[in-house]
């Protein structure tokens, strides 16, 4: 039940705390775009950190390199798909008559809100498969999402407001669609621990996930900057690695030396 508490506590932090920055910023545009500027590639890093740091050793270590690979790379592949679908449903809803303005208004509300959720969904799916791991593996998971999560609902929030929705009915349906973070962690745990889930493609799926987010979105974006600009976020992505990197190896030499091990510090691993 005390493990159940911190799933819940840690895909919280992942899924609808991450929120924070965008009800923070409620009613300011230009904080939020400044915000943004400095957290995303911040949250980039995070979560290329937990991918290579975290998540893809431990899924090595739970299974063969044939078997993670090819499903880090079907993550990878999945989430392109994924964000493919949704541009042509955007571009196939808001190209339309010049007379139905708040119809593709709605249209892509309705986008926003089912991509975040869909989004959220898959964060929870593998911050509940890190927790099967061990406890620091989940937290970092976690900590990476909501790194992650909180620029992006950052822009969710704005991009919602500039199409006419209210700040209470924004914030309702952000914290709905946050919760199914808490869900996917819920439901991959209570699975895992009742049944042999397989756990090396689960964490290797993610692994691909939070890849494509950083390489595909975030980081093409920082090359399109001007060049002072571009310097400085790229410093926040590294920044984003190395606190999430020492977060991993912090965590996990704790838990080692919770273990009550008396060998040696070099053989502290078969206690595991």
């Amino acid at each position: 039940m005390e493990q159940l508490a911190i799933v819940i506590f840690w895909s919280l932090i992942g899924g609808v705390l991450s929120l924070v920055g965008g009800v923070a910023l409620l009613g300011s545009a230009k904080r939020r775009e400044i915000l943004s500027r400095w957290a995303l590639p911040f949250g980039a890093g995070a979560l290329l950190a937990a991918a290579f740091v975290d998540l893809l050793p431990e899924a090595l270590h739970n299974g063969s390199t044939d078997e993670v690979l090819p499903w880090a790379l079907g993550g990878f592949l999945a989430f392109f798909v994924l964000e493919r679908t949704v541009h042509w449903f955007h571009h196939h809803h808001g190209h339309g008559d010049g007379g139905h303005a708040a119809g593709r208004d709605n249209a892509q509300k309705s986008l926003i809100v089912f991509g975040d959720t869909v989004h959220n969904l898959v964060d929870g799916v593998g911050i509940g498969a890190a927790f099967l791991i061990d406890v620091p593996t989940g937290i970092i998971t976690a900590i990476a999402v909501a790194a992650h999560e909180i620029p992006q609902e950052i822009g969710d929030f704005g991009f919602l407001l500039s199409r006419g929705m209210s700040p209470r009915r924004t914030i309702l349906v952000n914290v709905a669609s946050s919760l199914a973070t808490v869900i996917g962690a819920l439901v991959v745990y209570m699975l895992g621990t009742s049944y042999e889930v397989p756990l090396a493609p689960i964490l290797a799926l993610t692994a691909g996930f939070f890849i494509y987010i950083a390489a595909s979105d975030i980081i093409p974006d920082i090359h399109e900057r001007p060049h002072a600009e571009a310097n400085k976020q790229a410093a926040m992505l590294i920044l984003g690695v190395a606190v999430v990197a020492f977060m991993v190896t912090a965590l996990h030499h704790e838990e080692r030396a919770g273990v009550g091990c008396d060998m040696p510090a070099d053989l502290v691993e078969l206690c595991d």
